[in-house]
């Protein structure tokens, strides 16, 4: 199972990312956070393989937030905004989903994560972006960055 936590400051749009986790097997929410100051404060403490963030959030924007992230885990980006999925996929986000999205593509999405992970998960020494190979490229297809998994 994949653990997360979902970082934005609507609350609806928490409410949509704990009812679809609770839908599925694929993902246990672990936590929300409305300010993403807090959620670095819980990730310093906490393994988990999986970050829903939202791009527009108070004190710290969501790309910014993603920047401070040694280690991150995967990442799936939640917005209204169009306009960030290229720089999103450039810190190497898992997914990008525009709201409102429906259950399908939130599916599609946490399965672009499983499908990522390793059997048994995601260890500590296995994060993305600690290994010094990288076992995937993007590449531009139809306007759009496309990440392709060598495996």
């Amino acid at each position: 199972m994949i653990t997360c936590i979902a970082v934005d400051d609507e609350p609806m749009a928490l409410d949509v990312i704990e009812r679809y986790c609770s839908k599925t097997d694929l993902v246990e929410l672990k936590a929300v956070f409305r300010e993403p100051v807090k959620a670095i404060t819980y990730l310093a403490q906490e393994k988990i393989d999986l970050i829903f963030l939202d791009i527009h959030l108070p004190k710290l924007k969501g790309m910014a937030f993603l920047k401070t992230l040694v280690h991150p885990p995967a990442v799936i980006i939640t917005t209204a905004y169009h306009q960030y999925a290229v720089e999103g996929f450039d810190l190497n986000v898992t997914d990008y989903l525009l709201k409102p999205f429906e259950f399908e593509r939130f599916l599609i999405a946490v399965n672009k994560v499983k499908t990522a992970q390793p059997p048994g998960g995601i260890t500590k020494e296995e994060r993305p972006g600690e290994s010094a190979v990288k076992d995937f490229i993007f590449l531009n297809a139809e306007r759009k960055k496309v990440k392709i998994l060598f495996a």
